[in-house]
């Protein structure tokens, strides 16, 4: 009995110590950080400055704040723009690959490829594309006869000028749905075929049904990343979220208070609300995923 328990305190002790780097990494990395930034949000921090503890003070002023309020509806529409267009032509695309055609490896590696750019290097290959004068979309649509809007110089089409950029790197996405595609039971489609079901019919009443799994996946990791862009507009567009602060994301004003302003008590009440909102959204999902979900193969 002794040599037993002595032999469990050994495993645990050695279970322990392989654990240890990742507990000390989650320690350092993740839990001390969201700590501090709980208490700075409760401070008037300069970082050069001792905090000073000044309450809720920084969170009501957020609610008078119109920037905090234009930045939350720019990401707001974003994340609604792309999680929705993403979802469309990452389907499409999964469905037309999910056909028996030639060189279909070949289009998968194409429409992937996408995703594997670094968002620094697209965020500049978009910005010449969309250039006003002599970009590659406003020159074919004038070679079509269209006028061209200026794009990013242009308040109206700054948002939908990134949200198409998103899009164009639904590759990743594409991957999992055609995962979950090729995961369907043929005897399905076979069933529904015999019943007399079309296209749009099998669509609706086999695929999605049986993918919701992998849909409500991709959504959930969509609207994290939608709500946490910064990158494509502070490359394409600057810090000031130039025309007009149209393209002032949440982060990115977010990084102005903190690194510019250096009000970083101000940041951490903006990052903690920020938390709470893609946390409300996960929640939301995952209850509407209890209605629509369906696990059943």
């Amino acid at each position: 009995m002794s040599k037993a328990r002595s032999l469990s305190h050994v495993n645990l002790r050695n279970g322990l110590l392989f654990c240890l780097p990742w507990l000390i990494g989650l320690t350092v990395f993740l839990i001390y950080p969201l700590c501090a930034a709980l208490y700075y949000s409760l401070c008037d921090y300069s970082v050069l400055l001792p905090p000073v503890f000044i309450g809720f003070d920084n969170y009501l002023g957020l609610a008078k704040d119109p920037l905090f309020w234009q930045s939350l509806g720019n990401t707001a529409y974003f994340a609604a723009g792309s999680v929705s267009l993403g979802l469309l032509v990452s389907l499409s695309l999964a469905l037309l690959l999910n056909s028996r055609v030639k060189a279909l490896g070949v289009y998968r590696t194409i429409f992937f490829l996408p995703s594997l750019m670094p968002v620094v290097a697209s965020s500049i290959l978009w910005m010449w594309m969309y250039n006003g004068q002599s970009g590659l979309i406003n020159t074919g649509l004038h070679a079509l006869g269209i006028r061209g809007p200026a794009w990013l110089a242009d308040p109206l089409w700054a948002k939908p000028a990134i949200v198409i950029m998103a899009v164009w790197g639904a590759g990743n996405a594409m991957v999992v749905y055609l995962a979950g595609l090729q995961d369907v039971p043929t005897s399905l489609y076979e069933a529904a075929l015999i019943d007399g079901a079309g296209f749009f019919q099998r669509l609706f009443h086999v695929t999605i049904p049986m993918i919701s799994p992998v849909i409500y996946f991709n959504v959930v990791l969509s609207v994290i990343s939608g709500f946490q862009a910064f990158t494509q507009a502070f490359i394409m567009t600057g810090s000031t979220g130039a025309p007009e602060r149209s393209t002032l994301f949440y982060v990115l004003n977010l990084y102005n208070v903190g690194f510019q302003d250096l009000r970083m008590g101000y940041a951490s009440a903006m990052a903690w609300v920020l938390f709470v909102i893609i946390l409300l959204l996960t929640w939301a999902a995952t209850k509407l995923s209890q209605r629509f979900v369906t696990y059943d193969r």
